[in-house]
Protein backbone atom coordinates (compact mmCIF):
# COMPACT_ATOMS: atom_id res chain seq x y z
CA UNK A 1 0.00 0.00 0.00
CA UNK A 2 1.30 3.56 -0.98
CA UNK A 3 1.65 5.28 2.14
CA UNK A 4 -1.33 7.37 3.17
CA UNK A 5 -1.84 10.05 5.56
CA UNK A 6 -2.25 8.99 8.86
CA UNK A 7 -5.62 9.86 11.20
CA UNK A 8 -6.62 10.09 14.86
CA UNK A 9 -9.46 9.56 15.71
CA UNK A 10 -10.10 11.76 19.20
CA UNK A 11 -13.10 11.24 20.97
CA UNK A 12 -12.82 14.42 23.95
CA UNK A 13 -16.58 13.50 25.35
CA UNK A 14 -18.61 16.62 26.74
CA UNK A 15 -16.98 19.41 24.85
CA UNK A 16 -19.48 21.95 23.22
CA UNK A 17 -18.97 25.58 22.03
CA UNK A 18 -19.42 26.17 25.29
CA UNK A 19 -16.30 24.35 27.00
CA UNK A 20 -14.40 24.66 23.57
CA UNK A 21 -12.47 28.73 24.97
CA UNK A 22 -11.45 26.90 27.66
CA UNK A 23 -9.05 24.41 25.82
CA UNK A 24 -7.09 25.77 23.56
CA UNK A 25 -4.60 22.68 22.41
CA UNK A 26 -8.17 21.47 21.57
CA UNK A 27 -9.29 24.36 19.48
CA UNK A 28 -6.09 24.79 17.70
CA UNK A 29 -7.11 21.89 15.30
CA UNK A 30 -9.78 23.53 14.36
CA UNK A 31 -7.50 26.77 13.80
CA UNK A 32 -5.49 24.79 11.82
CA UNK A 33 -8.65 23.31 9.94
CA UNK A 34 -12.22 23.49 10.63
CA UNK A 35 -14.84 23.28 13.42
CA UNK A 36 -18.32 22.40 13.09
CA UNK A 37 -21.54 21.31 14.42
CA UNK A 38 -21.82 17.80 15.00
CA UNK A 39 -25.13 15.89 14.87
CA UNK A 40 -25.42 12.75 17.14
CA UNK A 41 -27.80 10.48 16.97
CA UNK A 42 -30.81 9.19 19.34
CA UNK A 43 -30.08 8.75 22.25
CA UNK A 44 -27.02 10.81 22.73
CA UNK A 45 -24.87 7.94 24.65
CA UNK A 46 -22.08 6.79 24.70
CA UNK A 47 -22.67 3.32 23.42
CA UNK A 48 -24.66 4.50 20.52
CA UNK A 49 -22.76 7.35 19.11
CA UNK A 50 -19.68 5.34 19.08
CA UNK A 51 -20.94 2.48 17.17
CA UNK A 52 -22.73 5.16 14.57
CA UNK A 53 -19.30 6.96 14.16
CA UNK A 54 -17.36 3.79 13.32
CA UNK A 55 -20.46 2.47 11.26
CA UNK A 56 -22.01 5.03 9.60
CA UNK A 57 -24.97 3.50 10.73
CA UNK A 58 -28.07 4.72 12.54
CA UNK A 59 -29.05 2.44 15.67
CA UNK A 60 -31.88 1.05 13.57
CA UNK A 61 -28.94 -0.50 11.20
CA UNK A 62 -25.90 -1.23 14.03
CA UNK A 63 -28.13 -2.15 16.87
CA UNK A 64 -26.66 -0.32 19.81
CA UNK A 65 -29.97 1.37 20.81
CA UNK A 66 -28.28 2.54 24.19
CA UNK A 67 -25.58 1.59 26.69
CA UNK A 68 -27.67 -1.64 27.51
CA UNK A 69 -30.81 -3.10 26.81
CA UNK A 70 -32.88 -6.23 27.77
CA UNK A 71 -31.87 -9.19 26.09
CA UNK A 72 -35.20 -11.01 25.34
CA UNK A 73 -34.08 -14.17 24.50
CA UNK A 74 -31.93 -14.66 27.75
CA UNK A 75 -34.39 -12.49 29.99
CA UNK A 76 -31.83 -10.25 30.97
CA UNK A 77 -30.61 -6.31 31.34
CA UNK A 78 -27.44 -6.37 29.43
CA UNK A 79 -25.43 -3.19 30.08
CA UNK A 80 -22.14 -2.32 28.99
CA UNK A 81 -21.85 -4.92 27.26
CA UNK A 82 -17.64 -4.79 25.53
CA UNK A 83 -17.77 -7.09 22.58
CA UNK A 84 -17.60 -5.35 18.85
CA UNK A 85 -19.87 -8.28 17.54
CA UNK A 86 -22.82 -6.67 19.35
CA UNK A 87 -22.32 -3.99 16.79
CA UNK A 88 -23.49 -4.84 13.35
CA UNK A 89 -22.89 -3.51 9.91
CA UNK A 90 -19.44 -2.63 8.67
CA UNK A 91 -16.71 -0.69 10.58
CA UNK A 92 -14.55 1.87 8.81
CA UNK A 93 -11.48 -0.16 9.15
CA UNK A 94 -13.37 -3.12 7.20
CA UNK A 95 -13.78 -0.61 4.91
CA UNK A 96 -10.09 0.94 4.82
CA UNK A 97 -9.16 -2.76 5.07
CA UNK A 98 -11.32 -3.46 1.68
CA UNK A 99 -9.58 -0.33 0.05
CA UNK A 100 -6.03 -0.88 1.33
CA UNK A 101 -5.21 -4.35 2.88
CA UNK A 102 -2.40 -3.09 4.34
CA UNK A 103 -4.41 -0.87 6.29
CA UNK A 104 -3.52 -0.97 10.42
CA UNK A 105 -5.73 0.51 12.94
CA UNK A 106 -5.92 1.09 16.67
CA UNK A 107 -8.83 1.06 18.66
CA UNK A 108 -8.02 2.70 21.98
CA UNK A 109 -10.41 2.82 25.23
CA UNK A 110 -13.61 3.36 22.54
CA UNK A 111 -16.38 1.21 23.74
CA UNK A 112 -17.03 -2.23 21.80
CA UNK A 113 -13.43 -3.01 22.12
CA UNK A 114 -13.60 -6.86 22.54
CA UNK A 115 -13.59 -8.78 18.92
CA UNK A 116 -13.09 -5.78 17.33
CA UNK A 117 -11.15 -6.58 13.60
CA UNK A 118 -8.41 -4.48 14.43
CA UNK A 119 -4.57 -4.53 14.94
CA UNK A 120 -3.93 -2.76 18.25
CA UNK A 121 -6.82 -3.09 21.02
CA UNK A 122 -6.67 -1.52 24.57
CA UNK A 123 -9.54 -1.62 26.93
CA UNK A 124 -10.72 -1.01 30.85
CA UNK A 125 -10.37 -4.83 32.05
CA UNK A 126 -10.52 -5.91 35.72
CA UNK A 127 -9.41 -9.15 36.90
CA UNK A 128 -12.06 -10.84 38.58
CA UNK A 129 -11.14 -12.69 41.38
CA UNK A 130 -13.07 -16.28 42.34
CA UNK A 131 -13.18 -14.71 45.66
CA UNK A 132 -15.32 -11.70 44.60
CA UNK A 133 -12.49 -9.22 44.81
CA UNK A 134 -11.79 -6.71 41.50
CA UNK A 135 -8.56 -5.45 41.05
CA UNK A 136 -7.85 -2.86 38.14
CA UNK A 137 -6.22 -3.58 34.75
CA UNK A 138 -6.97 -3.81 31.37
CA UNK A 139 -7.24 -6.10 28.21
CA UNK A 140 -5.32 -5.31 25.10
CA UNK A 141 -4.08 -7.00 21.51
CA UNK A 142 -1.21 -7.78 21.09
CA UNK A 143 -1.14 -9.42 24.77
CA UNK A 144 2.28 -7.97 25.42
CA UNK A 145 1.00 -4.55 25.29
CA UNK A 146 -0.72 -4.54 28.58
CA UNK A 147 2.89 -5.36 30.32
CA UNK A 148 4.35 -2.88 27.70
CA UNK A 149 1.59 -0.31 29.30
CA UNK A 150 1.80 -0.98 32.75
CA UNK A 151 5.65 -0.95 33.20
CA UNK A 152 5.94 2.17 31.47
CA UNK A 153 2.60 3.95 33.12
CA UNK A 154 1.56 1.87 35.53
CA UNK A 155 -1.58 -0.37 36.39
CA UNK A 156 -4.76 1.21 34.23
CA UNK A 157 -6.15 3.35 36.90
CA UNK A 158 -9.33 1.92 37.10
CA UNK A 159 -11.16 3.49 39.74
CA UNK A 160 -10.23 6.91 38.36
CA UNK A 161 -11.30 5.80 34.83
CA UNK A 162 -15.28 5.62 36.70
CA UNK A 163 -16.87 6.04 40.04
CA UNK A 164 -16.32 8.00 42.93
CA UNK A 165 -12.68 8.98 42.77
CA UNK A 166 -13.11 9.51 38.84
CA UNK A 167 -10.21 12.22 37.83
CA UNK A 168 -8.17 13.45 35.18
CA UNK A 169 -5.59 10.37 36.11
CA UNK A 170 -7.22 8.25 33.90
CA UNK A 171 -7.09 10.56 30.88
CA UNK A 172 -3.80 11.58 31.29
CA UNK A 173 -3.06 7.37 31.61
CA UNK A 174 -4.90 6.84 28.12
CA UNK A 175 -3.57 10.20 26.45
CA UNK A 176 0.21 8.81 27.45
CA UNK A 177 -0.58 5.09 26.15
CA UNK A 178 -1.89 6.79 23.02
CA UNK A 179 1.03 8.30 22.75
CA UNK A 180 3.39 5.17 23.15
CA UNK A 181 0.82 3.20 20.75
CA UNK A 182 1.17 5.70 18.02
CA UNK A 183 4.96 6.17 18.91
CA UNK A 184 5.90 2.38 17.77
CA UNK A 185 3.18 1.02 16.05
CA UNK A 186 2.61 4.11 13.41
CA UNK A 187 -1.24 3.04 13.15
CA UNK A 188 -2.89 4.36 9.74
CA UNK A 189 -6.11 4.79 11.88
CA UNK A 190 -6.49 5.35 15.26
CA UNK A 191 -9.09 6.17 17.61
CA UNK A 192 -8.48 7.57 21.17
CA UNK A 193 -10.86 7.97 23.76
CA UNK A 194 -10.40 10.68 26.80
CA UNK A 195 -13.30 10.71 29.48
CA UNK A 196 -12.71 13.13 32.28
CA UNK A 197 -15.19 15.96 30.89
CA UNK A 198 -17.63 13.01 31.55
CA UNK A 199 -17.23 13.21 35.24
CA UNK A 200 -17.32 16.61 36.78
CA UNK A 201 -20.19 17.97 34.62
CA UNK A 202 -22.50 15.23 35.62
CA UNK A 203 -21.20 15.97 39.23
CA UNK A 204 -21.29 19.97 38.98
CA UNK A 205 -23.27 20.45 35.99
CA UNK A 206 -21.74 22.42 32.85
CA UNK A 207 -22.25 26.09 33.89
CA UNK A 208 -20.06 26.59 36.72
CA UNK A 209 -16.57 26.84 37.42
CA UNK A 210 -15.73 22.84 38.22
CA UNK A 211 -16.83 22.29 34.50
CA UNK A 212 -14.45 25.01 33.39
CA UNK A 213 -11.65 23.58 35.54
CA UNK A 214 -12.61 20.36 34.37
CA UNK A 215 -12.41 21.64 30.53
CA UNK A 216 -8.89 22.52 31.06
CA UNK A 217 -7.60 19.65 32.99
CA UNK A 218 -8.52 17.58 29.60
CA UNK A 219 -7.00 19.87 27.53
CA UNK A 220 -3.94 19.91 29.80
CA UNK A 221 -3.39 16.19 29.62
CA UNK A 222 -4.15 15.76 25.66
CA UNK A 223 -1.84 18.59 24.72
CA UNK A 224 1.59 16.62 24.43
CA UNK A 225 -0.30 13.90 22.39
CA UNK A 226 -1.31 16.68 20.14
CA UNK A 227 1.84 18.16 19.54
CA UNK A 228 3.06 14.93 18.39
CA UNK A 229 0.49 13.91 16.17
CA UNK A 230 1.02 17.22 14.34
CA UNK A 231 4.42 16.42 14.04
CA UNK A 232 4.60 13.16 12.62
CA UNK A 233 2.37 14.94 9.83
CA UNK A 234 -1.27 13.20 11.59
CA UNK A 235 -4.49 14.52 10.56
CA UNK A 236 -6.49 14.74 13.88
CA UNK A 237 -10.49 14.70 13.59
CA UNK A 238 -11.05 15.51 17.21
CA UNK A 239 -15.12 15.17 18.37
CA UNK A 240 -17.60 14.67 20.91
CA UNK A 241 -20.25 12.15 21.31
CA UNK A 242 -22.57 14.79 23.28
CA UNK A 243 -22.99 16.98 25.30
CA UNK A 244 -24.10 17.72 28.89
CA UNK A 245 -26.97 19.73 29.56
CA UNK A 246 -27.99 20.61 33.62
CA UNK A 247 -29.85 18.30 35.85
CA UNK A 248 -32.48 19.19 38.10
CA UNK A 249 -35.29 16.55 38.40
CA UNK A 250 -34.35 12.77 38.65
CA UNK A 251 -37.50 10.55 37.24
CA UNK A 252 -38.30 7.47 38.85
CA UNK A 253 -39.61 5.51 36.26
CA UNK A 254 -39.41 2.46 37.59
CA UNK A 255 -40.70 3.13 40.79
CA UNK A 256 -43.82 4.34 38.70
CA UNK A 257 -44.47 1.73 37.03
CA UNK A 258 -44.64 -0.61 40.11
CA UNK A 259 -46.50 1.64 41.98
CA UNK A 260 -49.21 1.02 39.02
CA UNK A 261 -48.75 -2.91 39.77
CA UNK A 262 -46.59 -3.58 36.13
CA UNK A 263 -43.03 -4.17 37.56
CA UNK A 264 -42.48 -7.06 39.36
CA UNK A 265 -39.65 -8.02 41.74
CA UNK A 266 -38.13 -10.72 44.04
CA UNK A 267 -36.74 -10.69 47.30
CA UNK A 268 -33.74 -12.20 48.92
CA UNK A 269 -32.35 -11.84 52.49
CA UNK A 270 -33.94 -8.49 52.48
CA UNK A 271 -33.11 -7.48 49.33
CA UNK A 272 -34.96 -6.57 46.08
CA UNK A 273 -34.03 -7.51 42.94
CA UNK A 274 -35.89 -6.65 39.49
CA UNK A 275 -37.96 -9.83 37.95
CA UNK A 276 -38.28 -9.72 33.99
CA UNK A 277 -39.70 -12.48 34.35
CA UNK A 278 -42.98 -11.67 36.34
CA UNK A 279 -42.93 -7.61 35.07
CA UNK A 280 -45.57 -6.86 32.68
CA UNK A 281 -43.28 -3.90 31.92
CA UNK A 282 -39.94 -2.26 33.09
CA UNK A 283 -37.52 0.21 31.61
CA UNK A 284 -33.97 0.23 31.28
CA UNK A 285 -32.79 3.53 31.89
CA UNK A 286 -30.15 5.23 30.65
CA UNK A 287 -29.87 8.80 31.16
CA UNK A 288 -32.65 10.61 29.18
CA UNK A 289 -33.63 7.72 27.20
CA UNK A 290 -35.10 4.97 28.84
CA UNK A 291 -36.54 1.39 26.75
CA UNK A 292 -39.21 0.49 28.33
CA UNK A 293 -40.58 -2.98 27.58
CA UNK A 294 -43.78 -4.58 27.48
CA UNK A 295 -44.73 -8.45 28.07
CA UNK A 296 -48.57 -7.96 26.62
CA UNK A 297 -49.06 -6.03 23.55
CA UNK A 298 -52.40 -5.30 25.40
CA UNK A 299 -50.36 -3.59 28.07
CA UNK A 300 -48.85 -1.26 25.76
CA UNK A 301 -51.41 1.65 25.76
CA UNK A 302 -51.51 1.41 29.46
CA UNK A 303 -47.98 1.56 30.22
CA UNK A 304 -47.71 4.19 27.75
CA UNK A 305 -50.19 6.58 29.44
CA UNK A 306 -48.36 5.71 32.75
CA UNK A 307 -45.05 7.40 31.66
CA UNK A 308 -46.87 9.86 29.67
CA UNK A 309 -48.45 11.07 32.76
CA UNK A 310 -45.22 11.16 34.37
CA UNK A 311 -43.59 14.51 35.47
CA UNK A 312 -40.53 15.46 33.49
CA UNK A 313 -41.63 13.17 30.54
CA UNK A 314 -41.58 14.86 27.64
CA UNK A 315 -42.14 12.43 25.12
CA UNK A 316 -43.34 8.25 25.30
CA UNK A 317 -42.43 6.54 21.70
CA UNK A 318 -44.30 3.62 20.06
CA UNK A 319 -42.72 1.95 16.79
CA UNK A 320 -43.81 4.26 14.68
CA UNK A 321 -42.51 7.26 16.59
CA UNK A 322 -39.04 4.73 17.23
CA UNK A 323 -39.16 4.93 12.89
CA UNK A 324 -39.08 8.59 13.04
CA UNK A 325 -35.23 9.02 15.33
CA UNK A 326 -33.69 5.83 13.65
CA UNK A 327 -34.18 3.54 16.26
CA UNK A 328 -36.56 1.45 15.49
CA UNK A 329 -34.75 -1.78 16.13
CA UNK A 330 -35.71 -5.25 17.61
CA UNK A 331 -33.57 -4.26 20.51
CA UNK A 332 -35.44 -1.70 21.68
CA UNK A 333 -38.33 -1.61 24.21
CA UNK A 334 -42.02 -1.62 22.78
CA UNK A 335 -42.06 1.72 23.85
CA UNK A 336 -39.25 4.47 24.17
CA UNK A 337 -39.52 7.50 26.60
CA UNK A 338 -37.44 11.03 26.53
CA UNK A 339 -37.06 13.02 29.54
CA UNK A 340 -37.95 16.92 29.70
CA UNK A 341 -34.26 18.97 29.13
CA UNK A 342 -33.69 19.60 32.77
CA UNK A 343 -34.96 15.89 33.57
CA UNK A 344 -33.22 11.97 33.66
CA UNK A 345 -34.24 8.42 34.31
CA UNK A 346 -33.19 6.99 37.45
CA UNK A 347 -33.36 3.04 37.58
CA UNK A 348 -34.64 2.57 40.69
CA UNK A 349 -37.14 0.41 41.21
CA UNK A 350 -37.36 -0.21 45.27
CA UNK A 351 -39.76 1.81 46.87
CA UNK A 352 -37.43 1.23 50.69
CA UNK A 353 -34.11 2.10 50.78
CA UNK A 354 -33.68 -0.49 53.28
CA UNK A 355 -34.90 -3.05 50.40
CA UNK A 356 -32.32 -1.96 47.83
CA UNK A 357 -30.08 -4.34 46.35
CA UNK A 358 -26.34 -4.59 47.35
CA UNK A 359 -25.00 -3.80 44.47
CA UNK A 360 -26.85 -0.33 44.72
CA UNK A 361 -24.57 1.21 47.24
CA UNK A 362 -21.47 -0.03 44.73
CA UNK A 363 -20.12 0.71 41.39
CA UNK A 364 -21.82 -2.24 39.70
CA UNK A 365 -21.80 -1.31 35.98
CA UNK A 366 -23.10 -4.45 34.55
CA UNK A 367 -25.31 -5.65 37.68
CA UNK A 368 -27.30 -2.58 37.77
CA UNK A 369 -30.36 -2.60 35.30
CA UNK A 370 -29.85 0.83 34.01
CA UNK A 371 -27.28 3.18 34.37
CA UNK A 372 -26.49 5.26 37.40
CA UNK A 373 -23.92 8.46 37.64
CA UNK A 374 -24.78 8.31 41.50
CA UNK A 375 -21.75 6.13 40.79
CA UNK A 376 -19.57 9.41 40.55
CA UNK A 377 -20.50 10.36 44.22
CA UNK A 378 -19.17 8.98 47.77
CA UNK A 379 -22.37 9.01 49.59
CA UNK A 380 -22.50 12.33 51.75
CA UNK A 381 -24.80 10.69 54.78
CA UNK A 382 -21.86 8.17 55.77
CA UNK A 383 -18.77 9.43 57.69
CA UNK A 384 -15.21 9.88 56.75
CA UNK A 385 -16.34 8.20 53.63
CA UNK A 386 -13.79 8.84 51.53
CA UNK A 387 -11.09 7.39 54.33
CA UNK A 388 -13.64 4.63 54.83
CA UNK A 389 -13.43 3.90 50.92
CA UNK A 390 -9.42 4.12 50.92
CA UNK A 391 -9.28 1.60 53.77
CA UNK A 392 -11.39 -0.95 51.87
CA UNK A 393 -9.17 -0.64 48.86
CA UNK A 394 -6.53 -1.55 50.98
CA UNK A 395 -7.85 -4.34 52.09
CA UNK A 396 -8.44 -5.24 48.91
CA UNK A 397 -5.06 -5.26 47.93
CA UNK A 398 -3.63 -7.48 50.78
CA UNK A 399 -6.35 -10.23 49.66
CA UNK A 400 -9.50 -9.07 52.28
CA UNK A 401 -12.84 -9.14 51.13
CA UNK A 402 -14.32 -5.53 51.52
CA UNK A 403 -16.83 -4.47 49.81
CA UNK A 404 -17.40 -0.61 48.89
CA UNK A 405 -20.51 -0.08 49.31
CA UNK A 406 -20.23 3.83 49.36
CA UNK A 407 -22.80 5.48 46.48
CA UNK A 408 -25.27 6.85 46.96
CA UNK A 409 -29.12 6.32 46.91
CA UNK A 410 -29.79 10.16 46.37
CA UNK A 411 -30.21 11.14 42.92
CA UNK A 412 -30.25 14.56 43.14
CA UNK A 413 -26.82 14.72 43.93
CA UNK A 414 -26.50 14.50 39.74
CA UNK A 415 -26.05 17.65 38.00
CA UNK A 416 -25.60 16.79 34.70
CA UNK A 417 -27.16 14.95 32.24
CA UNK A 418 -27.71 13.70 28.21
CA UNK A 419 -29.19 11.82 25.66
CA UNK A 420 -31.56 13.91 24.12
CA UNK A 421 -31.09 15.18 20.84
CA UNK A 422 -29.49 18.53 22.23
CA UNK A 423 -32.45 21.56 21.87
CA UNK A 424 -29.56 24.35 21.36
CA UNK A 425 -26.41 24.40 19.24
CA UNK A 426 -24.34 25.63 22.29
CA UNK A 427 -24.72 22.56 24.23
CA UNK A 428 -24.68 20.17 21.43
CA UNK A 429 -21.25 18.20 20.60
CA UNK A 430 -18.55 20.23 17.96
CA UNK A 431 -16.61 18.19 15.16
CA UNK A 432 -12.57 19.43 14.64
CA UNK A 433 -10.69 18.38 12.21
CA UNK A 434 -6.79 19.73 11.06
CA UNK A 435 -7.45 19.66 7.34
CA UNK A 436 -9.08 22.15 5.99
CA UNK A 437 -10.10 20.44 3.06
CA UNK A 438 -13.34 18.92 3.88
CA UNK A 439 -14.67 21.92 5.89
CA UNK A 440 -18.51 21.95 6.52
CA UNK A 441 -20.44 23.98 8.99
CA UNK A 442 -21.83 21.04 10.13
CA UNK A 443 -21.98 17.02 10.15
CA UNK A 444 -24.09 13.92 11.19
CA UNK A 445 -22.86 11.48 13.42
CA UNK A 446 -23.79 9.19 10.37
CA UNK A 447 -21.32 10.88 7.62
CA UNK A 448 -18.01 10.69 10.29
CA UNK A 449 -17.43 7.13 8.70
CA UNK A 450 -17.23 8.32 5.34
CA UNK A 451 -14.85 11.48 6.31
CA UNK A 452 -12.69 9.07 8.14
CA UNK A 453 -12.01 7.57 4.39
CA UNK A 454 -11.61 10.69 2.51
CA UNK A 455 -9.09 12.28 5.56
CA UNK A 456 -7.34 8.65 4.99
CA UNK A 457 -6.91 9.69 1.28
CA UNK A 458 -8.61 6.16 0.87
CA UNK A 459 -11.64 8.01 -0.62
CA UNK A 460 -11.75 10.39 -3.55
CA UNK A 461 -12.64 13.94 -2.17
CA UNK A 462 -16.62 14.63 -3.38
CA UNK A 463 -17.23 18.02 -4.60
CA UNK A 464 -18.98 20.88 -2.87
CA UNK A 465 -20.95 19.89 0.21
CA UNK A 466 -24.52 20.92 0.54
CA UNK A 467 -25.03 21.95 4.61
CA UNK A 468 -27.12 19.20 5.84
CA UNK A 469 -30.06 20.52 7.87
CA UNK A 470 -30.23 20.91 11.69
CA UNK A 471 -31.49 17.22 13.28
CA UNK A 472 -34.41 17.11 15.03
CA UNK A 473 -35.68 18.25 18.20
CA UNK A 474 -37.10 15.59 20.15
CA UNK A 475 -40.52 17.94 21.06
CA UNK A 476 -40.69 18.84 16.84
CA UNK A 477 -40.93 15.25 16.21
CA UNK A 478 -39.15 15.49 12.82
CA UNK A 479 -37.09 12.67 11.20
CA UNK A 480 -33.96 12.08 12.48
CA UNK A 481 -31.44 9.80 10.00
Amino acid sequence: MSRRTPVVVLCTVGVTPRLLPHMPHLRAIGEEGFTAALDPVFPAVTSTVQATLTTGLAPRGHGAVGNGWYARDRAEVQFWGQHNGLVSGEKVWHAARALAPEHRTAYLCWWYAMGAEVDTVLTPRPVYRYDGRKEPDCYTRPAGLRDALTGALGPFPLFRYWGPAAGIASSRWVASAARLVIGTTDPDLAFVYIPHLDYDLQRYGPDGPEAIRAARQADAAIGPLLRELRDRGTTVLALSEYGITAARRPVDINRALRREGLLGVFAQRGMEYLDPHTSRAFAVADHQAAHVYVRDPADVPRVRDVLAGLPGVERVLDRDGQTGLGIDHARSGELVAIAEPDAWFTYYYWLDDDRAPDFARGVEIHRKPGYDPAELFFDPAISHVRGRAALAVLRKKIGMRAPLAYVPLDATLVRGTHGRLPDSAQDGPVLLCSDPAEERGRYRATEVKDLILRLSGLVRRPGPHPLPSRPTRQAAGRDVP
